[in-house]
């Protein structure tokens, strides 16, 4: 089993610089019509005092003080990670904990600090972007659909994605509200967020196509926050595109072309457009003429 799980959070985390601010979020923003938005208006009156506000940070706080704890002692993440078989011995603190596991942040160098520093900045940055986007609650629901999409992804699959495709879910959210937002890949070079979710998400169904069911399924159950929040949009966008493409090839059919005249002599091959001053008449033999070449014994039709 081909087992790409590379994620788009985790490549940008290593590899960006941020030259941002809340007014360029602001500027970069793009509003979705989101067709689930009736039933989640409702969720939110009814259960809105359930919502974390500035969640992202507290799970920056917490994925700094572990982060800390690992480099003190590298085992400590042991204890602290999505293990469906030592959570039904009990460890039930493991459903939570693991999401402050820091993965795939550079080495275990001297340089591993400043890719813990970015990492974190980056996250925090998706963070605040989709709370301004979502407000509290929304991105409270959708991290926690996402936590519970990556449980079932552990224990009914075997997945060992840990939070790497529940960041993913993060940074493919911020990509669908700040599609032209900048970043610096390698601190220079400039590219825009659905660039990087573009590529992400081919590697992502590289793996889908590749895989095993079992690795089907549980990919599926980990982006199940997302598939929920944006599925059913992006069907809608699709048949939509598609109601707009079969109406333009309708008209390009049904529409003339300019530089196609609409009347011609028979005799002559005048038109209207090489003479905007003649008179075209159709005989009673079906031909359209100029009134120069009009048959003299026909009597226009009319």
């Amino acid at each position: 089993m081909l087992k790409v799980q590379v994620s788009a959070a985790k490549a940008a985390f290593v590899t960006i610089a941020l030259r941002t601010t809340r007014s360029t979020l602001r500027a970069n923003y793009v509003p979705l019509p989101c067709v689930a938005m009736p039933l989640l208006d409702k969720l939110e009156r009814r259960f809105g005092f359930l919502a974390i506000p500035g969640l992202i940070r507290i799970v920056i706080v917490f994925t700094a003080l572990v982060w800390g704890l690992m480099w003190l002692n590298p085992n400590f993440g042991s204890a602290l990670d999505l293990d469906p078989a030592r959570i039904r011995h009990g460890e039930v603190w493991r459903l939570v904990t693991y999401i402050f596991i820091p993965r795939g942040i550079g080495t275990s160098g001297a340089m591993q600090p400043l890719w813990v520093v970015l990492f974190l900045w980056f996250l925090w940055f998706i963070g605040e972007g989709l709370e301004q986007a979502w407000g509290a609650f929304r991105l409270t629901l959708y991290f926690i659909v996402g936590m519970i999409g990556t449980t079932v992804a552990a224990v009914f699959f075997g997945a060992r994605f840990s939070n790497s495709m529940l960041y993913a879910s993060l940074f493919f959210a911020f990509a669908r509200f700040y599609p032209d937002q900048v970043i610096y890949l390698f601190f220079i070079l400039p590219a825009k967020i659905k660039w990087i979710a573009w590529v992400s998400a081919a590697f992502l169904l590289l793996g889908f196509v590749a895989g095993t069911n079992s690795y089907r399924m549980a990919l599926v159950a980990a982006l199940a926050n997302y598939l929920i929040f944006f599925g059913p949009e992006m069907i809608h966008d699709a048949r939509h595109r598609g109601e707009v493409s079969a109406r333009r090839k309708r008209y390009a059919q049904s529409a003339r072309s300019e530089a196609e005249p609409l009347h011609k002599c028979a005799v002559c091959g005048a038109t209207e457009l090489s003479d905007p001053n003649l008179d075209f008449r159709v005989a009673r033999d079906g031909e359209e003429y100029c009134m120069a070449h009009l048959p003299k014994t026909a009597t226009p039709a009319r």
